[in-house]
């Protein structure tokens, strides 16, 4: 219901992500929901079912299942698109941050909802949403469970776009279908701007320069330099 994040899901995404991972033909991953939510977070309701509650093991759930999705979206260096097509509360917040460029429908919304059960941030929620949001904005969600609208989102830089229903899907389109053309360097740029978010600036230049090494040896470098000595534009290989 809602695309709630229960066991069962996470790991289909994780083998998806794998499987994109690894097709050569994969350039450019979407992900969105089906119906109105993006993702309603965690399923609380077979939490609700089960005899006990007090034996469910939240930490091993997180490291075991959620938190390897969050940290292959993250890692891997195909870019990934994350169309919020509606509400993305909880966890289903923090695998919409987790993207690397977000498109958000008007009228949705982001919603801080571990307060409202009882529990503290996760899934990556304290790092995403520091970063996403600022820290003032990000511990006010954490601690009252509040929300930030569309607009809001998009005015603090947390999604890269807002539209009208009617251009989500045709401009998320457009641009995975301009990232899946792209050169093999946007895959090391998304390396070095991760990179950039927990290291120090002699770190961060050094990284560069050692996947500047490994860019400048490719096919799509020497047709990217070919392309604009002849005027004309590049047809890159993602090599």
């Amino acid at each position: 219901m809602l695309n709630a994040l229960d066991t069962d899901v996470i790991r289909k995404l994780h083998a998806a992500m794998n499987e994109a991972e690894k097709d050569p033909l994969v350039m450019c991953v979407v992900l969105t929901g089906e119906g109105k939510a993006f993702s309603a977070g965690a399923d609380i309701r077979s939490l609700k079912n089960r005899q006990k509650l007090a034996e469910v093991s939240f930490m091993e759930h997180l490291r075991t299942e959620t938190n390897p999705l969050i940290s292959k979206m993250r890692h891997m260096d195909k870019p990934i698109i994350a169309m919020i097509n509606g509400v993305a509360a909880g966890a289903g917040m923090s695998l919409a941050l987790a993207a690397d460029i977000k498109i958000m429908v008007e009228g949705t919304r982001f919603v801080e909802a571990f307060a409202k059960i009882g529990l503290a941030p996760d899934a990556g929620a304290t790092f995403l949403m520091t970063r996403s949001f600022g820290a003032s904005r990000a511990m006010e969600l954490a601690l009252t469970g509040g929300e930030i609208d569309a607009k809001e989102a998009e005015r603090l830089g947390a999604v890269n776009l807002v539209v009208p229903p009617n251009r989500l899907e045709t401009d998320t389109r457009a641009l995975a279908e301009r990232l899946a053309k792209g050169p093999m360097g946007i895959r090391l740029a998304k390396r070095g701007m991760n990179r950039a978010l927990v290291a120090d600036l002699d770190t961060t230049l050094d990284y560069e320069a050692h996947l500047q090494e490994i860019v400048a040896a490719s096919e799509d470098f020497k047709e990217g330099v070919d392309a604009f000595y002849e005027k004309r534009p590049a047809k890159f290989r993602g090599k």
